[in-house]
C-alpha cells in the first residue's frame, strides 16, 4: 500500500475477523529500538478514557480485544506484534490507531525498512505499508483501522510527530503532564477509586470469565510464605494534607473538592520475591513437596503426557499465562479449557493428540490441537499431518507443536501439506519450551499476576520445566552436523558451500534465541539479537553467507541487545582455538578527564574477574592500550594512549572481554558446547555487565493524569 491508501480487510480474506499487526525496523548499527502503542478512539476521534491507551505498561485491553504480544526476533531485526479482536471490538470503538515511538532523542530517520504489515488469522499477509520518508520524528502514525458501512477497513497513515509520543497523545484527547527531563515518575497511590476502577476482576468479567480474588490482610495473614501483601489503601498527601490542616479562626473554609475518579492502566500485581525462604527442614537432603513432582520417569512417553498435563492446566487456572501463549496465535480472550489424550477418528484408526485447547468467546469457538515432544525428541512430520488434517475436517483453528527446539524463519520444524481446496484454513504454530519457561519468569519474577495462588502456580511450573528429568529444558543438541564440521575445521578441510555448515549456522542461531529468552526471563528485560543488516534480505541466503564466513574464519558470532544496559553484548564462539569469548563495547564518559574515566571504570568492577581484558577504544579506529583488570587496578593510567600524539587522540570507550574454554560435545551434558555458551553469557552478565551503572529505564517520562507513565522518552 502507499501512504493516504485504504482497503476492506474482508475482500483480502474471510479470516479477517481477528488479525495480528507488525511493526518492524532494522539497523546496521544494532541499536535502534522503539516501543509501539495502540489508540482505541470513539466519537469525535478521541480515546473514550485512559484505558483506551495500550502501551507497553498497559498492554491488554480490558475487554481482551487488544493485546501487545511483545517483539519477536525475525532474519531482519525484530518484529513488534498486536493481536487486534474486530469482531468482538466494542460499538462505540470507531477507529482502532497504531503507532510506535522511539526514546532518548533518537528520530525514526535513523532506522531502516519502517514497515507494517497485516495478517489474518491464519497468519496469511494481507497487507504491508512501508515508511520511507521518515527523518526527524521521534514518533509516528503506522496506520489505523475504522469502520464504514459495518465493515473494517485499513488506511495507512504514515503520519509522523517530532514531539514524540507525547504531541502524539495529545492530538487524541489523552492529557500529558510533561515531567522534568529525568526526574523519576511519582507513583501512583494505590487507592480504591470505586466504579470504574480497572481492577484484574473487571478485567476478567469483562472477558466474559468468573475470577474469584481473595481478600488480603494487611498483615499478609493468610499470604503463602515469601508474598508481601500491601496496604489495600494509601489516602494521598494531597488529600490528607486538606483533612489534617486545622481550620483557621473567622475564616469560612473552601469546600475541598471530591477526588477525581480515574480508571488505572497500571494494575496491581503480584510477583515473587527473590529473597531467599528460611527453611524449616533439619537438613539439606530434605526436599520440599511438590505440586508437580518430577522423579525419574521411565520413558519419552511418560515424559510428554506429563509436561503436556502439567502445562495445559497451568494455562487454564492462570489467565494471565493461558493468554500470554496462545494469543500469538489467534486465539480470542475467553473462557479456556484444556484436555488431554483426546481420541479423535481419522480414518480406520482413532489419533490422540497430546492435548486440546479451547477458547469460547462471544458464542464463538477457537480450538487448537497440541502436539509435544520432549527430551530433544523430533517432531515427526507425519503425525503432524495427521492431526492437520484432523483440524480441517472439523474445523479447529490451529495445530501448536511443542518441543525442545527453537524454530527460525525460512526453517520449519516439520514440513506438511496444506489442501488447498479446503475453505477452512488451519495454521501450524511452534512453541519451544523456552518460550514457555520465558514467559512463566517474566509474569512471576517481572510483570506480576492477579493474585498469590497464581504466582505459585507459576513457579511450580517453572520447577517442574527446568528440572533435569522433566525433559523441558529446551534447545540441547547442535545437531549431527556439529561433530564433522569441528573436525573438518581442525583439519582446515571444511569448503564453502558444505550443506553441514549450514546445519551448524542454524543450529547456533536456534542456541541464540534460547539464550535471549532465557536471559530476559532472568533480567525482566527485553534480550534481543542484533541484525546489522537491511531488510528483505532472504534468510537461506543470510545462513548462506554466514556458513561460508565460518568455512573462511572457523567462528561463529552473534550480538545481543540488552535493554537498559550501557552496550551490546557480542558472542564469538573460535572452533580452531576451542575459545568462547564474550565482549561489550562500552562508551566513555561525555564528561571528565581520561584518566578519571579510567579510575571511574576500574572501580565499577572491583568486584570483576581479574581475567578480565579491558581495552581502550580511541577515534579513528587505531588499536588502543589493553591489559587484564588483575594489571590495571593497581595503574589504571596504563589505559591511556602513550606517545608524543597522545593529545590528540580521542577515548572513545572501552572494550570489556572474557574468554573461556569451550565444550566438545554436541548434546546438553556437563561438557557440551550448549552449557558453556550458558555458562559464559551469564558469567559475563553477573560480573561485568551488571555492575556497571546502568542507564535509566526511561528518562522524562510524562504522566497521564490518573494513570501509569506515558513511554515518550527514555
Amino acid at each position: 500500500m502507499v501512504k493516504g491508501a485504504n482497503t476492506g480487510l474482508a475482500v483480502l480474506s474471510e479470516d479477517a475477523e481477528s488479525v495480528r499487526v507488525g511493526l518492524s525496523w532494522s539497523s546496521e548499527e544494532g541499536d535502534g529500538d522503539a516501543d509501539v502503542s495502540v489508540l482505541l478512539l470513539g466519537d469525535g476521534g478521541k480515546v473514550r478514557g485512559d484505558a483506551d491507551f495500550l502501551f507497553y505498561n498497559n498492554p491488554v485491553a480490558a475487554d481482551g480485544t487488544v493485546q501487545l504480544l511483545g517483539k519477536t526476533p525475525t532474519d531482519s531485526g525484530s518484529e513488534d506484534r498486536i493481536s487486534l479482536d474486530l469482531h468482538t471490538m466494542a460499538p462505540d470503538v470507531e477507529r482502532v490507531v497504531v503507532a510506535a515511538s522511539r526514546y532518548d532523542d533518537a528520530r525514526f530517520g535513523d532506522l531502516n525498512g519502517l514497515r507494517l504489515t497485516v495478517a489474518d488469522r491464519t497468519g496469511e499477509d494481507l497487507l504491508g505499508f512501508s515508511i520511507e520518508d521518515a527523518s526527524t520524528e521521534s514518533a509516528f502514525v503506522f496506520g489505523e483501522f475504522y469502520r464504514r458501512g459495518g465493515e473494517w477497513k485499513f488506511r495507512a497513515v504514515g503520519q509522523g510527530y517530532e514531539t514524540g509520543l507525547a504531541g502524539l497523545a495529545t492530538d487524541f484527547g489523552i492529557d500529558v503532564d510533561d515531567a522534568e527531563p529525568g526526574a523519576e515518575p511519582e507513583p501512583e497511590p494505590n487507592v480504591d477509586t470505586g466504579p470504574g476502577v480497572d481492577t484484574a476482576a473487571d478485567a476478567a468479567a469483562g472477558a466474559g470469565e468468573t475470577q474469584s480474588v481473595a481478600p488480603v490482610a494487611p498483615s499478609g495473614e493468610g499470604v503463602p510464605a515469601g508474598i508481601a501483601a500491601d496496604p489495600s489503601a494509601v489516602i494521598p498527601a494531597q488529600v490528607a494534607g486538606e483533612i489534617a490542616a486545622p481550620a483557621e479562626p473567622g475564616k469560612e473554609q473552601p469546600v475541598a473538592p471530591p477526588p477525581v475518579r480515574r480508571p488505572r492502566t497500571a494494575k496491581k500485581k503480584v510477583t515473587i520475591p527473590k529473597v531467599t525462604k528460611k527453611s524449616l527442614a533439619e537438613n539439606e537432603s530434605w526436599r520440599p513437596a511438590r505440586l508437580f513432582p518430577v522423579p525419574s520417569l521411565k520413558n519419552d512417553r511418560e515424559r510428554e503426557t506429563r509436561a503436556t498435563s502439567v502445562l495445559l492446566s497451568v494455562m487454564t487456572q492462570v489467565p494471565e499465562f493461558g493468554r500470554r501463549l496462545t494469543a500469538p496465535f489467534g486465539a480470542p480472550v475467553g473462557r479456556m479449557e484444556t484436555f488431554t489424550e483426546v481420541p479423535l477418528r481419522h480414518g480406520d484408526t482413532p489419533k490422540r493428540p497430546d492435548g486440546v485447547i479451547r477458547v469460547e468467546r462471544a458464542g464463538k469457538l477457537w480450538t487448537a490441537l497440541v502436539e509435544t515432544k520432549t527430551n530433544g525428541n523430533a517432531l515427526r512430520t507425519q503425525q503432524v499431518q495427521d492431526y492437520m488434517d484432523i483440524a480441517a475436517r472439523r474445523g479447529y483453528e490451529a495445530v501448536i507443536t511443542l518441543c525442545n527446539d527453537v524454530a527460525l524463519e525460512g526453517s520449519p520444524l516439520v514440513d506438511v501439506r496444506v489442501d488447498g481446496r479446503r475453505k477452512h484454513k488451519v495454521v501450524l504454530w511452534h512453541l519451544s519450551w523456552a518460550e514457555v519457561a520465558h514467559q512463566a519468569q517474566m509474569l512471576i519474577r517481572h510483570e506480576g499476576v492477579g493474585n498469590a495462588a497464581h504466582a505459585w502456580l507459576l513457579q511450580e511450573l517453572l520447577h517442574y520445566l527446568q528440572h533435569e528429568n522433566s525433559g523441558c529444558h529446551g534447545f540441547q543438541n547442535m545437531g549431527p552436523a556439529w561433530v564433522p564440521v569441528r573436525k573438518s575445521i581442525d583439519d582446515e578441510t571444511l569448503c564453502q558451500g558444505d550443506p553441514r555448515a549450514v546445519d551448524v549456522v542454524e543450529s547456533w542461531e536456534r542456541l541464540v534465541r534460547q539464550v535471549c529468552l532465557r536471559l530476559g526471563g532472568e533480567l525482566g528485560q527485553k534480550v534481543l539479537p542484533v541484525r546489522r543488516v537491511r531488510r528483505a534480505s532472504d534468510p537461506h541466503a543470510q545462513r548462506a553467507a554466514l556458513a561460508d564466513l565460518l568455512c573462511h574464519e572457523g567462528r561463529l558470532s552473534a550480538e545481543l541487545r540488552i535493554e537498559g544496559t550501557p552496550g551490546i553484548l557480542a558472542l564469538a564462539a573460535d572452533l580452531r582455538t576451542g575459545k568462547l569469548r564474550t565482549s561489550m563495547d562500552v562508551p566513555a564518559p561525555d564528561h571528565g578527564s581520561p584518566l578519571i574515566s579510567t579510575k571511574r571504570l576500574i572501580r565499577q568492577l572491583a568486584d570483576a574477574p581479574a581475567d578480565l581484558h579491558v581495552q581502550t577504544l580511541v577515534s579513528g579506529g587505531a588499536e588502543g592500550p589493553r591489559g587484564t583488570l588483575e594489571r590495571l587496578r593497581p595503574e589504571p593510567a596504563d589505559l591511556l594512549p602513550k606517545g608524543e600524539a597522545r593529545s590528540d587522540v580521542e577515548i572513545t570507550g572501552f572494550r570489556l572481554s572474557l574468554f573461556k574454554g569451550m565444550g566438545n560435545t554436541r548434546g546438553n551434558a556437563e561438557s557440551s558446547f550448549i552449557r558453556s555458551v550458558d555458562d559464559a553469557v551469564d558469567r559475563f552478565c553477573a560480573s561485568v555487565v551488571a555492575p556497571l551503572e546502568r542507564r535509566p529505564a526511561r528518562r522524562s517520562q510524562p504522566e497521564r493524569q490518573g494513570s501509569g507513565p506515558v513511554p515518550a522518552a527514555r
